[in-house]
Parts: C-alpha cells; sequence; structure tokens
C-alpha cells in the first residue's frame, strides 16, 4: 500500500507532462513527421516527462478521474500542440518552397513516394525537406526543442489557466509563412516567366518552329540553374525563420510571466 500511496502522485505528476509534450512532438518539426513511429515518440515523451519533473510538480496537479483533470488534458495538449505548430512554420515555409518551384519548373509532373509525409510528393519538395532536416540537426534543433518546452513549464504551469493569446498569436502570424516562401520563389518564378515570355515573342516571329519542347527544356534549365543558388540560402533563412519563431513564444512566455 506504501508502494502504491507513493506511485500514485508520481503518475500524476507524469500524466500531465506527458500530454503536453507528446502533443508537442506531434506537431514539431522533423520528430512529428512519419517517418518517427508513434511509439518512439511516446517514448520519448515519458522520457522528457522524468526530465521534466523539478518544473512540474511545483504546480497544482488535479484529479485525473475529475472533469477538472480532463478540462486540463484538453488544454495541456492544446499548448503543446500550439507550440510544435509554432515551431513547424520554418519547416513550412521550405516545404511550401519546393511545391512553388517545382510548379513553376515543371517538376510537378514527377511524383514519387515521400515516406515522410505518407503521400507522393515531387522531387524538388523532397530535397529541399531533406536539407531542412540537416539543418534543424546541424543547430541543435531537437535540443532548442526541449528548451522551449522547459520553459513552457515555467509560464503555463500545470493547473494554471489555458493561454488564449498564445493560439490567436500563432494564428495571426501564420501570413509570413506564405509571404516568406514567395519571397525565396521569386527568383525562380521571374526567370521561368522570363524564358516564357521570350518564347511566346518567338513564337509571334516564327510560328512554324515547334518551340513547346524547346521552351520546356529552358523553363527547366533554368529553374535549375536559379535553384542551385536559392539552395545556398536555404539554411541561413531557416535559421532566421526559426530565430522569428522562437522571438514570438519567448514575447509569448514573457506576457505569461508578465
Amino acid at each position: 500500500m506504501e508502494v502504491v500511496g507513493f506511485l500514485l502522485p508520481l503518475i500524476g505528476a507524469l500524466w500531465w507532462p506527458f500530454c503536453r509534450i507528446m502533443a508537442l512532438l506531434s506537431t514539431a518539426p522533423v520528430i512529428g513527421e512519419g517517418m518517427v513511429p508513434i511509439p518512439v515518440r511516446a517514448l520519448l515523451s515519458l522520457v522528457l516527462a522524468f526530465l521534466m519533473l523539478p518544473l512540474t510538480r511545483a504546480g497544482v496537479q488535479p484529479d485525473p478521474f475529475s472533469l477538472h483533470g480532463v478540462v486540463a488534458m484538453m488544454e495541456q495538449a492544446i499548448i503543446g500542440g500550439t507550440i510544435g505548430l509554432a515551431l513547424q512554420f520554418a519547416m513550412a515555409v521550405i516545404n511550401l518552397l519546393g511545391f512553388v518551384v517545382s510548379s513553376q519548373v515543371g517538376f510537378s509532373m514527377a511524383q514519387m513516394n515521400d515516406p515522410v509525409n505518407g503521400s507522393p510528393s515531387d522531387v524538388v519538395s523532397t530535397l529541399l525537406s531533406l536539407v531542412a532536416i540537416l539543418v534543424f540537426f546541424a543547430i541543435d534543433g531537437h535540443l532548442v526543442l526541449a528548451g522551449v518546452l522547459g520553459q513552457s513549464f515555467k509560464a503555463w504551469p500545470v493547473g494554471a489557466p489555458y493561454p488564449p493569446l498564445l493560439l490567436h498569436t500563432v494564428a495571426l502570424n501564420l501570413g509570413w509563412v506564405f509571404s516568406a516562401a514567395m519571397l525565396l520563389a521569386l527568383p525562380i518564378v521571374f526567370s521561368t516567366m522570363v524564358v516564357q515570355v521570350g518564347f511566346g515573342f518567338l513564337n509571334r516571329v516564327a510560328p512554324t518552329l515547334n518551340l513547346f519542347s524547346l521552351g520546356f527544356s529552358l523553363v527547366v534549365l533554368f529553374g535549375v540553374l536559379m535553384l542551385a543558388q536559392v539552395v545556398r540560402f536555404v539554411p541561413e533563412h531557416y535559421i532566421a525563420l526559426t530565430n522569428r519563431v522562437l522571438e514570438m513564444l519567448q514575447q509569448q512566455m514573457g506576457a505569461a510571466h508578465g
């Protein structure tokens, strides 16, 4: 009975952080992708819940079998999922960049099986996703993820009211994902447009030429050359976008402390 009396508070102290961590890891970049099995994610969440005990046991622990406990579980899942979704913004910019580039160059017609997303994807998006994953681990993104998680338990402890301002801020900052992707894809879009407009004028001058096959080849060539120039700046932009997301989360945590 003494052992049971000792384990029940420990299990209760682990359950609430586990809910937040599991939701965060399910929406976080790289770790939340389909290539990471759910059991591995759950085991990692349990380990992090143990490590976060010094930060989480100080909070109020609601009864898990009460209505308050169910609401608290949903609140922890929403907080973790929102933080993970915010950290996913930088990866979403790179994926959207690959989609726009593939559509402009003509590579969107060549689809391949993507085990990460579980659906067919174009080769450019897959290539840029691999570059972003390498950059994520190169800048110790997994350690940054753990640091943000620990700070979230200080800003929004278990049992505290749910912060609706966090979800509102993340939703409002979704717009710059599209603008950042379009700014990165603008050189490729402009170069392919110039080539297509030039062949349009050439078709008016010499309508008997078969410009469709030649124009498609040149558009692909110019697109690949511009893509080779853009890929060099992807790590720099990925780091800048990640820093912007971290600043946004830091401001929300500071407002919660205040």
